[in-house]
């Protein structure tokens, strides 16, 4: 038992030494898995998506709108890693913007730099300012490497839970499942950790783009009078007043960033 307990402990030990802190906000974070092999499958997903998704052609005006804006994000991006010496964040990045014909109210950037945006939610940003919002937050998510974060803390929540069934008898069955939904609810409070900083990065990539980060405001304020929200403590993503809260206290706090 001792001997299967070790085994299974080794990998926590490369989850502790795999540490490094997040742009912006210098939380420590743990990867487990190769960014390059997240890149990798990713770029292979991706193309699998835009082999099957309607997506604009660069003919299409709401196509070059999302690729105009996409740049000037990369740019950016790129500008503000290599000026404080974290350009390594950037390699293997692939980056593509792509504009799909869905009125899903959604966007997405898989790791590596590949960006979706859907027609649904260029609806509601409205403006080139708002636009950047959503792109600033989905390319920093994977400035932040969340996917591969969120893929490690899952990989733990499910060794520690190995761990306690390996260690409990039939008698603690009860234990072990309130420990399992404890654990789901842990790791969407990650969700929504990544969330609120994917908004912060964003607002800094935005703003040196030339975009108004104040209009992140409005933009999120449309998106709640949209509706659709659940409750915060079940969602993998913040509550509407929390993140223009969360987005208001941090307006003062760009410039720091960008300088």
């Amino acid at each position: 038992m001792i001997k299967k307990l070790f085994w299974l402990a080794v990998p926590l030990a490369v989850l502790v030494i795999s540490c490094t802190k997040v742009p912006v906000s210098n939380r420590r974070q743990v990867h487990l898995l190769p960014e390059s092999q997240l890149i990798g499958s990713s770029l292979t997903a991706y193309d699998d998506f835009l082999s099957k998704a309607k997506v604009l052609p660069d003919s299409d005006p709401r196509a070059r709108r999302v690729k105009e804006v996409g740049t000037r994000i990369q740019k950016a991006t790129e500008q503000f890693l290599q000026k404080r010496g974290q350009a390594k964040r950037l390699e293997g990045f692939k980056w593509q913007f792509n504009c799909i014909e869905d009125s899903t109210v959604n966007a997405w950037c898989m790791p590596g730099g590949m960006v979706a945006v859907y027609t649904g939610i260029m609806e509601l940003a409205t403006d080139d300012d708002m636009l950047a919002t959503v792109m600033g937050h989905e390319v920093a998510h994977a400035i932040a490497r969340h996917g591969n974060e969120r893929m490690s803390q899952q990989y733990g929540a499910n060794l520690a839970l190995s761990i306690l069934g390996s260690a409990s008898s039939k008698s603690n069955q009860q234990l072990l499942q309130m420990a399992g939904v404890g654990t789901k609810l842990g790791i969407l409070k990650f969700s929504r950790t990544h969330e609120s900083e994917s908004d912060k990065l964003g607002l800094v990539f935005m703003s040196i783009a030339g975009y108004n980060p104040e209009k992140a405001v409005d933009f999120w304020e449309r998106m709640s009078a949209n509706g659709g929200s659940v409750p915060e403590l079940l969602s993998t993503h913040p509550s509407d007043e929390t993140r223009i809260a969360d987005i208001k206290a941090f307006l003062p706090m760009i410039e720091l960033h960008t300088k």
